[in-house]
């Protein structure tokens, strides 16, 4: 599964796996394969396995970062909590949005009914949540967006997609329309501070479901 291309960081505390779309971060409740499955393959010679730092959706593909001991797990946590590491995304929208850029400024929620499950909705009740767009191309009425948000909250991209730019990610079943060539939001690039360490720095490139929109 994760052959060399996918590895796109690795030193001593740190790894940045190209997370494949499909894959979840946490264990299903159905016991089906999970990251988990692959850790075995991504100690790289160390006595523990890595453990993720922040998650991606099961079908979001791209940086995912992995801490390869405590110590330095706990210091990427802070520093996302802190806001300081700069991640960037890229999503095909199934509508082109008002403007070139601007900045989604929508608290989220999470609400839930036995009918519908749980999903994430704008409300200002919710956690702050803020979000960076600009279009990067647009093609037959839909646009290749770049989205770097400011907080890290479930879902985020995706709701302030599909409610703030009136505009959902092409293939989200949730917010949007499923699509048989799956959900087209990829984690691009991640920057993570690491004080006078050299920061880690990681990019993926689109994966082949993005079709035209690679070129």
């Amino acid at each position: 599964m994760f052959e060399s291309d996918r590895i796109l960081f690795l030193d001593g505390e740190a790894l940045v796996i190209d997370k494949p779309a499909g894959l979840p971060v946490d264990r299903p409740r159905d016991g089906s394969l999970s990251l988990e499955n692959h850790m075995e393959q991504l100690r790289f010679g160390f006595q523990r396995w890595p453990v993720a730092v922040h998650r991606l959706d099961r079908d979001t593909s791209g940086c995912l970062l992995l801490a390869r001991n405590p110590k330095a797990g706990a210091r990427f946590q802070r520093a996302f909590e802190a806001g300081e590491v700069d991640k960037t995304y890229l999503a095909v929208l199934d509508g082109v949005p008002e403007g070139e850029e601007g900045l989604i400024d929508l608290p989220l929620l999470k609400v839930s009914s036995a009918a519908a499950g749980w999903r994430m909705v704008a409300d200002p009740k919710g956690k702050a949540s803020r979000t960076a767009w600009r279009v990067l191309r647009t093609e037959d009425g839909r646009s290749l967006v770049e989205f770097r948000p400011e907080t890290g909250r479930t879902h985020q991209i995706r709701v302030h997609a599909a409610t703030g730019l009136g505009a959902a990610v092409v293939g989200d079943p949730v917010y949007g329309r499923a699509d048989k060539g799956g959900t087209l939001l990829h984690a691009a690039k991640l920057v993570v501070p690491r004080g006078a360490k050299p920061p880690i720095e990681a990019e993926a490139p689109l994966p082949e479901r993005f079709g035209a929109w690679r070129d």
